[in-house]
């Protein structure tokens, strides 16, 4: 994540006229961009997924998640409320993979449980911005998402007994965060930092409910980190 972090800030800097932006008295581009009831545009991104688990019993050993950065790519629809508020609706494809570690086994195919899953997501945000200054414009974002995962394994017989780790296929849950829009010559360039948190318990159970890999979760759900940069 420290490599997306600075991949993120380097973009920021040398984005189109990026220090032009910030100059005291700039010229100003866009200037009827946010007066329009309705936006469209697309976003590119990196993503950082993670397991939050709740467990029917403390035995002093988490399952250890081992994360490692995917992709987003997605589009946009902006609908102005007024000055300061837009809602948007932003459908993206979603792709992330994570390792799963679990106590209590000797041999590594049976403590290791590899979970590739690419989401469809559907998430309907408010945006609050603040006054324009210049050329930038921050901004907070907050709202909820429904998501299909893709890579679920949901409907499969088979369960960790054999190799196969499952989950839900439909997950809900709700994400925050903040960016800037930066308005250049051409187009609206904003790069984002996101939250995403499930509130949905996205794990299918192993068909033994004394399964060594599944009998003491009670609850697993995914959180993670979004850096989106949005073109408009």
């Amino acid at each position: 994540m420290k490599n997306v972090l600075l991949l993120f800030g380097l973009l920021l800097l040398v984005c189109p006229n990026s220090s032009a932006q910030f100059k005291k008295d700039p010229i100003l581009n866009l200037q009827s961009e946010d007066l329009k009831l309705l936006n469209w545009g697309y976003y590119l991104g990196f993503n950082q997924y993670d397991f939050q688990f709740e467990y029917e019993n403390d035995i002093g050993q988490d399952i250890l998640v081992d994360t490692s950065a995917g992709f987003n790519v997605g589009l946009i629809g902006e609908m102005r409320i007024n000055e300061f508020l837009d809602l948007r609706f932003e459908p993206g494809l979603l792709y992330t993979s994570r390792n799963l570690g679990f106590p209590g086994f000797t041999s590594e195919n049976d403590a290791i449980r590899e979970v590739k899953s690419t989401y469809i997501r559907f998430p309907l945000l408010l945006k609050v911005s603040a006054r324009r200054f210049g050329n930038w414009k921050p901004y907070l974002t907050g709202g909820v998402y429904t998501a299909m995962n893709l890579g679920s394994k949901e409907d499969s017989l088979d369960d960790n007994s054999s190799g196969e780790f499952r989950m839900k296929q439909n997950v809900y849950g709700y994400e925050l965060g903040f960016g800037i829009d930066i308005y250049t010559e051409y187009f609206k360039f904003s790069p984002s930092i996101r939250g995403v948190f499930a509130l949905t318990d996205e794990l299918v159970p192993d068909n033994d409910p004394n399964s060594p890999w599944t009998g003491n979760i009670n609850a697993m759900r995914t959180r993670g980190i979004f850096i989106n940069f949005t073109f408009e």
